[in-house]
């Protein structure tokens, strides 16, 4: 089961992908990691079970976009 700061992550880590740029890069694949993370967001909502070991990589992925991304903006 997911803990309550876990879920704070993930929901603060979607809001920050929702806002990479459009002319971004990374925009298309932060789109994609987004939609699997808020299928998992809503399964834990519903009280279903989540693979731990997925939602950890896919999250891991969602930080590294949005490091890429600022990379890219700041450049």
């Amino acid at each position: 089961m997911q803990s309550t700061e876990q879920i704070q992550l993930l929901k603060l880590l979607l809001a920050r992908l929702e806002r990479v740029s459009v002319d971004s890069y990374w925009a298309h694949r932060a789109s994609g990691v987004r939609g699997a993370l808020l299928r998992a967001s809503e399964m834990i909502e519903a009280g279903q079970a989540v693979d731990e070991s997925a939602l950890e990589r896919l999250m891991d992925k969602g930080f590294q976009i949005l490091e890429r991304a600022a990379q890219e903006r700041s450049r």
